[in-house]
């Protein structure tokens, strides 16, 4: 077994333990508070989902950035960095530049990394750290913890991820030329998560837009032999407007976060099909340091 689809099965366990700690998180942001979330790659990702449902469930501005694009001048109540390795150059920087303008938090697997010095407060799930260069349990885990945060119930959520690892993969997903994935509101970070997760494990061809933007343009790819994966709901029309090209919906009842432990194991297949080293993808180490 790779160290990803270990760690991947473990996710439930995950998201059921943080369950309990967000009620006693009191690093994370208060209602009202104008709120920033940061991170590289995957984290940038689950900050994009975190930030969309804070905002839109009334608890305060939320916007999400890439490390590297935190716009200057730009002042917030709180900065949120995402960062399973605590040593990515481009967070750390950033973290320091806050020192004094924000307060900061960083959610990290590690608590004795570079991280720990540059943010005013550190919430470390070494439970959740990984020994794969690509991520799942951490990333997802640190989504729930947040969700939990905001008053969500993660029953549902825990059930729907343990149908996600016993539910077969579809013979004809797994042997797709192409995916694209699609969500609408929080689950758009999802998406991008889940195009992310099948270029890094297995070399594919994967694309990810806000659902509505699908047939403005992007919908000229699709073809039999292609899959289109949506999180959330489907727009109306869009699922006859999909077949209509010969590609495959791909569309669940389960929720997004869970869904997205289904494309993890997709990843993992593929990779094993194509002979490919999940957890060692080229051209990617586990953490980005720069010199």
């Amino acid at each position: 077994m790779s160290f990803i689809q270990e760690e991947l099965t473990d996710q439930p366990n995950c998201w059921l333990h943080v369950a309990d700690l967000a009620t006693a998180a009191d690093t994370l942001p208060a209602p009202g508070e104008e709120v920033a979330v940061v991170g590289c790659g995957t984290s940038w990702f689950m900050a994009q989902s975190y930030a969309a449902l804070r905002e839109s469930g009334g608890h305060g501005r939320t916007d999400a950035f890439a490390a590297s694009q935190f716009p200057a001048g730009r002042s917030y109540d709180r900065v949120i960095a995402l960062t399973r390795s605590g040593t990515t150059t481009e967070v750390l920087e950033l973290l320091r530049r806050l020192r004094g303008r924000a307060v900061t938090t960083a959610i990290t697997a590690a608590d004795t990394t570079p991280v720990v010095r540059a943010a005013d407060h550190t919430l470390a799930l070494p439970f959740v750290d990984e020994r794969s260069v690509v991520q799942t349990r951490f990333a997802t885990t640190a989504l729930a913890l947040l969700r939990a945060h905001l008053g969500e119930d993660l029953t549902r959520v825990v059930e729907d991820a343990r149908t996600a690892l016993a539910a077969p993969l579809d013979p004809t997903v797994v042997a797709a030329e192409q995916f694209t994935f699609l969500g609408s509101g929080w689950t758009c970070g999802i998406a991008e998560e889940a195009a992310l997760k099948m270029r890094e494990a297995t070399g594919s061809w994967t694309e990810s837009y806000p659902a509505m933007e699908y047939r403005h343009g992007p919908i000229s790819i699709a073809a039999p032999g292609r899959v289109v994966w949506v999180f959330g709901p489907v727009p109306d029309g869009l699922a006859e407007d999909i077949r209509r090209t010969g590609a495959a919906l791909v569309h669940s009842g389960l929720d997004p976060l869970a869904d997205l432990v289904r494309v993890q194991r997709l990843a993992v297949e593929i990779a094993a099909v194509r002979g490919l080293d999940p957890d060692r993808p080229r051209n990617l180490t586990r953490s980005v340091v720069l010199t």
